[in-house]
């Protein structure tokens, strides 16, 4: 009987664990192998504005809460935007209440902020290099952008006999461009500023999660073909 194909899963722990066990329930064999490794920036938060000249919290990953944790709940009085369902299951396991979703990407992120808070100041811990610009995308509020944690490249190589890879960031996929991918024929990203990186790198199939979420990437990847 033939092996299931395999599938790289790139994005970092803790989550690459969690989504090989969704690749494996599709039929594929997941090989967790992630390119980024997050690291908490020391100290970050002693320069963080003071809960009381905030308005709102935005987050747009759940590393910013494993990053600073009990430290946000300083905020907790306050409205939390997350930019998506597990951005805001993460923030509200560690403590915060009012946690509002936007159940998309940046934009959608920014969109859901200047309906429900149509100006005020807006606290966004996050990335070093962040994936989008907030503060852009809300001209209307003043945004405290507070790097708290960064992505490292952890120099891993593709690994052996991959038919297919998952890409959940835009960096990640940067990073895949100085990799030799060998075999691997189909790319499945979380968004369109994850695929872009590829154009012209990647000679297998590219296709785009309808949603910027993990629901939308494994649908994308579908299940796995039958073996021949």
């Amino acid at each position: 009987m033939s092996l299931p194909p395999r599938v790289w899963i790139t994005r970092t722990q803790p989550r690459a664990d969690i989504t090989a066990r969704h690749v494996r329930d599709l039929g594929w064999e997941p090989v967790v192998a992630p390119l980024l490794e997050v690291r908490a920036i020391t100290g970050a938060m002693t320069t963080a504005p003071s809960p009381g000249l905030v308005t709102a919290v935005a987050l747009t990953s759940p590393n910013t809460i494993k990053a600073i944790g009990s430290d946000l709940l300083a905020y907790r009085h306050l409205p939390v935007f997350a930019v998506g369902d597990t951005t805001a299951e993460a923030a509200r396991l560690a403590g915060l209440t009012d946690v509002r979703s936007a159940k998309g990407d940046i934009q959608a992120l920014a969109r859901l902020i200047a309906r429900d808070i149509p100006t005020g100041t807006v606290f966004a811990p996050g990335a070093k290099e962040p994936a989008g610009d907030l503060p852009a995308l809300l001209p209307a509020h003043r945004v405290i952008r507070l790097p708290v944690y960064e992505t490292v490249d952890t120099g891993i190589e593709a690994p052996q006999d991959i038919a297919a890879i998952l890409i959940h960031s835009p960096r990640a996929a940067r990073l895949l461009r100085t990799r030799n991918l060998g075999q691997a024929t189909l790319a499945v990203t979380i968004s369109e500023a994850a695929s872009t990186p590829l154009n012209g790198h990647f000679n297998g199939e590219i296709r785009t999660s309808p949603t910027p979420d993990e629901e939308g990437v494994l649908t994308t990847l579908g299940n796995s073909p039958s073996p021949v």
